[in-house]
């Protein structure tokens, strides 16, 4: 039933949508994260330092939100049902949703809240007040309010089910380590450090992200390397496949609905998570005084997400792809083996071993970014702490649950819930289009 539901939402409905909207946003914003590559590096590098580190802070708490299975799995499972053509999709999403992503964190920016706690803000605050600046309170409130509690599912679906599988899947295939085992010790984990607030996890963040995106980046290479034969070929491939229309449709309907710009595009967006107002919520509690400057760490964090880590991770697969073919109904084997085929006797288990640790830091980072999100949604609709803490111990189980359910269901759902997300969410930021215009004109303006 959900698969049926999702061939109709995320290959037929939201890969033009979410395309088409991109190209509005770089249309009104006149494509200016290309012209003015040299004054948002300055604007990234030159700012004061207590600032500059407050929105790094807020880039790394944001960036755990979107490395990990989207970067792993997700690209696995993508080339898995999509073909290696789904790569190429994935690239054509990056680049729209480099807009999207300004868009929303820019938003997410201008409507924030200062509290007792700092500054807290995403985007049920922005739907609620942009509308019911132009008229429609009631509508904006509803809206609001829907799309935090599909926050809030997004969280135990996308943000703890997934998460849970991918890393449960990684240590039962590399170490022998019983799913029920490493899901309830990561509960407890996650439970303790999300008693103890906002400022743990982005210190937890703030730390793992950098070295996680390092050590990765660094064992895609060394794979590569390995083989570095077989890189033009694969990269061929991509381009190849990406035009080969699975569908009866032809010319660029073929290209929407093939599966290739199906699962590129959906998991593209599993990666990035463009235009489902997520990401503002981590953005939002950055000590920033622009909001287009805070914008231009969420056109940063695509590029490191989809563009440099999916890429090299997309290759490796790619190039490994009849070796570990075997594996498709389980990504995440599927992209271990890939990284250790290069590999002979202790070094290729080495890599293996590398690659579930590193999953093992990427997915509990993951999981406190979304934990976050999903806080910050029972904080906006009910304002309750002891709902808080009911919050918590759900999204605990639901890390157990991840562990112990086949990973096509978990994301089966979690395309449902992110699907619907988008379709409330992307409306909205093109009604409140305006304001991201003039934040972004006052900002190149001075």
């Amino acid at each position: 039933m959900l698969e049926s539901v999702n061939r109709v939402l995320s290959g037929m409905i939201l890969p033009p949508f979410l395309l088409g909207v991109g190209v509005f946003f770089a249309a009104r914003l006149r494509l200016f994260h290309f012209r003015r590559l040299p004054i948002i590096y300055r604007a990234l590098t030159r700012k004061g330092q207590g600032e500059r580190a407050s929105s790094f802070r807020s880039l790394t708490l944001a960036l755990a939100g979107t490395l990990g299975v989207g970067n792993i799995v997700g690209v696995a499972s993508a080339i898995a049902l999509g073909g290696p053509g789904a790569v190429f999709w994935m690239w054509i999403s990056a680049i729209a949703a480099m807009f999207l992503k300004y868009a929303e964190v820019v938003l997410g920016m201008r409507y924030r809240k200062r509290g007792d706690g700092g500054f807290h803000g995403g985007a049920p605050y922005y739907i609620s007040e942009g509308l019911s600046a132009r008229g429609r309170a009631r509508l904006g409130k509803a809206l609001a309010a829907v799309f935090a509690f599909l926050c809030i599912l997004d969280s135990f679906t996308t943000g703890g089910s997934i998460q849970s599988a991918a890393v449960s899947g990684a240590l039962a295939g590399v170490m022998g380590i019983p799913p029920a085992l490493s899901g309830g010790i990561l509960a407890v984990i996650c439970a303790v450090l999300l008693m103890r607030g906002t400022g743990v996890i982005m210190r937890v963040t703030e730390v793992l992200v950098p070295v996680m995106c390092a050590g990765f980046l660094f064992l895609s290479v060394w794979c590569m390397a390995a083989q570095p034969q077989k890189i033009g070929e694969a990269i061929g491939l991509i381009f190849r496949d990406a035009f080969t229309p699975s569908s009866a449709f032809g010319g660029v309907g073929g290209f929407l609905f093939s599966r290739a710009a199906r699962f590129g595009t959906m998991r593209g967006l599993l990666s990035n998570e463009a235009g489902c107002g997520t990401s503002p919520f981590a953005h939002a509690v950055a000590d920033a005084k622009s909001p287009a400057e805070q914008g231009f760490w969420g056109i940063f964090e695509v590029f490191v997400d989809t563009i440099l880590l999916c890429t090299v991770t997309a290759v490796v697969i790619i190039m490994n792809g009849e070796a570990v073919s075997g594996f498709s109904d389980v990504p995440i084997m599927m992209a271990i083996r890939a990284y250790s085929r290069g590999f002979e006797g202790i070094w290729a288990s080495v890599v293996e071993d590398f690659l579930g640790l590193s999953l093992l830091c990427f997915g509990f980072a993951t999981l406190l970014c979304w934990a976050h999100y999903g806080l910050a949604c029972v904080d906006y609709l009910f304002g309750n702490k002891h709902l808080r803490i009911l919050y918590i111990f759900a999204f605990g189980g639901m890390i157990l649950f991840g562990s112990l359910t086949p990973q096509n269901e978990v994301f089966a759902l979690a395309d449902l819930v992110m699907g619907l997300m988008l379709l409330l969410h992307l409306p909205v930021l093109c009604v409140l289009n305006g304001e991201v215009q003039k934040q972004t004109r006052d900002y190149f303006g001075k």
